[in-house]
């Protein structure tokens, strides 16, 4: 039985990368051979530190987990390999799948989404949080027009940030406290600026940014019946917020927005492969190239996870690399 190595967080701030065995493949399944996978910094730092809410045990499991919550566990969501065994007018073909990072795997082979040939498999990583900033986008209603704030500039309140540049006539300025994520997100050609800069009303505000301040800044900054569209998951961390200026008296309203189940205005006709063909004809643009700012050696990936603890606002988005030739 094949050997596969994967990436387990054993305790609280211990990652460790482990030697498994493959389950025997079976009709209907494949082996992958994985050449990239992608960190998800917000969720997978907080699965590290112990934080997912013990009554979020069952609704936070991700396909092909390994362990349980809260440790051992083995967590991740996006990982891009080549089919080398299988189905046969499948063999060779390279997939996107959810799977934690791993340096192969056996998965269902209706759980893969061919990749397009005109995006690359490293670009292709970002297709889990693009897929989550496409319902943010579709949560929002947002319009033409419209002025929209995003606070924090992470990995996926920079990729709402380049849906938005794509639609005529919609005004984007972000706020992040990060004066590094402030200059990148300038590099990028956005408008950026600190929290104490920003002024005037919004229509509404996109909140990345994990913390009571960044989602206080977006209700203070829409204006009348504005919106917020929650993007942050805080796990067992606690905010406060006050809602006692012009929340009640202008109407403003926040809602929630998560990547499980299509926005309500598109779910009776968009299930979730339709979403994620449209994931992946947007990744054809090679602006989204940029979002990748760090890329790391599968076999350095536990060091990773320190730096992200320690240094949690640093950088987009993480691509692990599993060999030093993938053919790009």
């Amino acid at each position: 039985m094949a050997e596969a190595k994967a990436l387990w967080f054993r305790t609280r701030g211990h990652a460790e990368i482990l030697e498994e065995r493959l389950p025997r493949l079976r009709p209907g399944w494949c082996r992958l051979h994985t050449l990239f996978s992608a960190i998800s910094p917000g969720t997978e730092r907080l699965v590290y530190s112990g934080e997912v809410p013990e009554d979020l045990h069952r609704e936070m499991r991700c396909p092909y987990m390994g362990g349980k919550f809260p440790f051992p566990v083995k967590y991740g969501y996006s990982l891009v390999g080549k089919i080398t065994e299988g189905p046969e007018d499948s063999i060779g073909s390279v997939v996107h799948v959810l799977h934690p990072h791993q340096d192969q795997c056996i998965v269902r082979t209706e759980h893969t989404f061919p990749i397009p040939p005109q995006v690359p498999p490293s670009r292709a990583t970002l297709a889990s949080n693009l897929e989550t900033a496409v319902n943010a986008i579709w949560d929002s209603e947002v319009t033409i027009g419209e002025h929209a704030l995003i606070i924090g500039f992470g990995a996926v309140g920079s990729l709402v940030a380049r849906l938005l540049s794509f639609m005529s006539g919609v005004k984007l300025e972000i706020v992040d406290a990060n004066p590094s994520k402030i200059a990148l997100a300038e590099k990028m050609g956005f408008k950026a600026c600190d929290p104490g800069s920003v002024s005037g009303n919004f229509d509404l505000a996109f909140h990345a940014s994990r913390s009571s301040d960044g989602l206080q800044l977006a209700v203070d900054r829409v204006g009348f019946e504005g919106r917020i569209i929650e993007l942050s998951w805080y796990g067992t961390n606690k905010i406060s917020l006050s809602l006692g200026g012009t929340f009640h008296s202008q109407r403003k309203a926040i809602l929630s927005s998560q990547v499980a189940t299509p926005s309500r205005r598109q779910r009776s006709r968009w299930d979730h492969a339709r979403r994620r063909s449209l994931v992946f004809e947007l990744l054809e643009r090679s602006e989204f190239d940029s979002h990748i700012t760090h890329s790391v050696p599968f076999g350095g990936l536990p060091d990773i996870y320190n730096k992200l603890k320690a240094h949690p606002t640093e950088g987009l988005s993480y691509l692990v690399k599993y060999h030093e030739k993938t053919g790009e």
